[in-house]
């Protein structure tokens, strides 16, 4: 038996007009907020992207410290972007970083970066907790939430960092007190929270040293300060994660569920209250298993980005249609070019060459 005809159902009445009542006393957040939750990068890169007048709400430039409900539409670049209003569970990796790697998403020397080995997540990004030098290895955390990192990284925390340091020489008692207590640096005055020999062998001293700051070079420039070049410097601790001696140089390794939800608890963030999705064995392993990372395109963040252009009505035009145009008239004209080289009527076509008949 044949089914009877469906009457295709209109967009526009399934999309009923929301009340006015409803739109008020749905509960707004901060925009820059839930774009880093969104995944598209920190709290500070979200606030610089929205004064530059790339994201749109409802169809106007959105302003800093703007809030949005659910029944906002919000885009950026002209590309809406579906937003969570209710925190879910990011992601967090560890990376143990070679000394041979740069950490940026865009380098114009196009050095190897970290960025490089990250595995494609959907509808996030990966964002670096910290920055170590090109030259300094350790620990490295990626997450895919903005506020885990700006909890890690902003000052007003004082979040501690433990390295491992290597120099040429070895300080004496007055030198660490010193360390400790502060000297005047170039960009104001530093310290170390703790400082301890580790012991050495000739001319080189290992020292474990605890700052709380995240100044460009920092650990390398108070050595220096007493002309003691650091010849090796490796990260081993940032807050509560310590660098597991199973991930070895060029390693990663992805926290479990349990520890996710540790770290959210430790920065004070909202820990979602659904349950936790059953993982079979395979994703078990899979999860507390350490792994290499492959080398794989840069994409870069929301930032590194260019905007669409725009005409002067508002409207964006991509550069993609622009191409297609250009590629479009080159093709028209080879093919006009070789209807012209073709013989009109009454003109002799060259013989064909004779084809050789195998027997």
């Amino acid at each position: 038996m044949a089914r009877p005809f469906k009457k295709p159902q209109d967009k526009q009445a399934i999309r009923r007009p929301l009340s006015e009542d409803a739109a008020a006393q749905a509960p707004a957040q901060r925009l820059h907020k839930l774009l880093a939750m969104a995944g598209l990068g920190s709290r500070r890169d979200m606030e610089k992207l929205i004064e530059s007048g790339r994201v749109m709400v409802n169809g106007a430039v959105a302003q800093l410290g703007v809030g949005v409900t659910k029944y906002d539409e919000v885009k950026v670049d002209s590309r809406l972007i579906r937003l969570s209003f209710t925190p879910e569970l990011p992601q967090v990796l560890i990376y143990h970083k070679p000394d041979d790697e740069i950490v940026s998403a865009d380098d114009p020397e196009g050095r190897a970066s970290v960025f490089d080995k990250l595995p494609r997540i959907k509808d996030a990004k990966w964002i670096a907790i910290g920055r170590l030098d090109m030259n300094t290895s350790g620990l490295l955390i990626f997450t895919t939430s903005g506020e885990l990192a700006n909890r890690f990284m902003h000052p007003r925390y004082e979040v501690e960092r433990e390295y491992a340091v290597r120099v040429f020489g070895e300080l004496t008692d007055e030198q660490i007190d010193m360390l400790k207590q502060g000297i005047e640096l170039e960009d104001g005055p530093a310290a170390f929270d703790s400082i301890i020999a580790q012991g050495g062998e000739g001319a080189n001293h290992w020292y474990q040293v605890i700052l709380r700051e995240g100044r460009n070079r920092e650990v390398r420039r108070l050595f220096e300060a007493f002309q003691m070049p650091v010849s090796r410097l490796m990260r081993v601790r940032y807050g509560p994660v310590t660098l597991p001696s199973r991930v070895k140089r060029g390693g990663m390794l992805k926290l479990d569920t349990k520890q996710v939800t540790g770290l959210m608890e430790w920065a004070g963030l909202e820990v979602p209250k659904e349950p936790p999705k059953q993982l079979n064995q395979r994703e078990k392993d899979k999860v507390t298993t350490v792994f290499t990372p492959k080398v794989r395109k840069r994409r870069g963040g929301v930032l590194e980005h260019q905007p669409k252009e725009r005409t002067v009505d508002g409207k964006t035009v991509e550069r993609k249609i622009s191409e297609r145009k250009t590629v479009a008239r080159q093709t028209d004209e080879k093919r006009n070019q070789s209807s012209k080289n073709r013989p009109t009527t009454g003109e002799k076509r060259k013989p064909a060459k004779p084809r050789r008949i195998r027997s």
